[in-house]
């Protein structure tokens, strides 16, 4: 009867709150800058990756193994860029801080769903580029467009589950206290430190994301350069080595863009203890949005298919353009 009662009191004392208030930006100086510079990124980051998949799709000798992956890479920045940024600038222009609970979750669902998609697939790039330097006779047999195909539709549903259970589990929790999100968007820590209930099971998928989608791939990533550059170390002259480390060049400065701010965020909050609440904040904002802006651009101009299609366009709308004056 006890047992019984307890159940009815915390089904009494169960909480959803009708909104959440996203604090993250509030006080911050000079904020109107930022948000002027968050529409330069969105633009870049949409019309840049577009390009890059566009590119992919219509030229078929783009249709092999890594372009798969870059065109996977496109696809996650364009949706972590149209489920962060928007909702950002909206803030900004129309003055209102507030979402609804369930636009809260679906916001918190896409934007760690395509974040970890980008993750996932620099492992996948890594891989390939370890199997294409350490394996080279062995490279077509290993990844071809089908494995490739297969592995990327597991990141997809491995993604998918995990942040869809992870943000599920928000919903067994209650709101009596505040609802003010301390960050710039429904941020999965922020909002479940705000129930009442117990949220241990929370903590557990929170840490076990981070492992699975940052710690994890970082650690995957680095053991595969390791791997290539020893298998580079017995290449006998500079110039096969330089040849094999440019294959490299585009993977290793969007692994650094994706990555470092997200390591130099975490390791000033939580060894130094020096990053300010609103450094943070405009720290992970950035580490969210700057790798799909620079990812573009670091493939279009690291890459010589994509200079080579690039010249062709300018060259076939200089061509229509002389046409038209004669």
């Amino acid at each position: 009867m006890s047992s019984l009662n307890s159940s009815l009191m915390e089904n009494l004392s169960f909480v959803r709150p009708e909104y959440f208030y996203i604090s993250g930006f509030t006080g911050i100086p000079f904020i109107n800058y930022y948000f002027i510079f968050l529409i330069f990124t969105y633009i870049i980051a949409v019309f840049g990756n577009s390009f890059v998949a566009v590119i992919i799709l219509t030229d078929r000798s783009l249709h092999v193994p890594k372009y798969l992956g870059i065109f996977n890479l496109a696809l996650a920045d364009i949706g972590e860029t149209n489920a962060l940024i928007p909702a950002l600038i909206k803030t900004f222009f129309v003055d209102s801080q507030y979402i609804s609970y369930d636009a809260c979750l679906v916001n918190m669902f896409f934007v760690f769903f395509f974040s970890s998609v980008q993750a996932l697939t620099l492992v996948v790039l890594a891989y390939d580029r370890f199997i294409a330097i350490c394996l080279p006779l062995r490279y077509h047999a290993i990844v071809n467009n089908y494995f490739m195909s297969v592995v990327l539709i597991g990141v997809w549903s491995v993604c998918s589950a995990f942040n869809g259970t992870t943000v599920a589990l928000i919903t067994r929790l209650s709101f009596c206290k505040s609802n003010v999100v301390k960050s710039y968007f429904c941020d999965y820590g922020p909002v479940y430190s705000l129930a009442c209930n117990d949220k241990t099971i929370n903590s557990v998928m929170a840490k076990l994301c981070s492992t699975l989608f940052i710690y994890i791939p970082l650690i995957f990533i680095v053991l595969s350069y390791l791997g290539i550059f020893l298998a580079l170390s017995k290449i006998t002259t500079w110039a096969g080595r330089l040849k094999a480390l440019k294959t490299c060049v585009s993977h290793l400065l969007a692994v650094g863009v994706f990555f470092l701010p997200i390591i130099i965020t975490y390791f000033a909050t939580y060894v130094s203890m020096s990053l300010s609440p609103n450094a943070r904040i405009i720290n992970t904002s950035l580490s969210n949005a700057i790798p799909s802006m620079l990812n573009p651009v670091i493939y279009v101009l690291n890459t010589k298919e994509f200079k080579v299609y690039l010249m062709k366009m300018i060259k076939k709308r200089s061509s229509v353009n002389l046409e038209k004056k004669t």
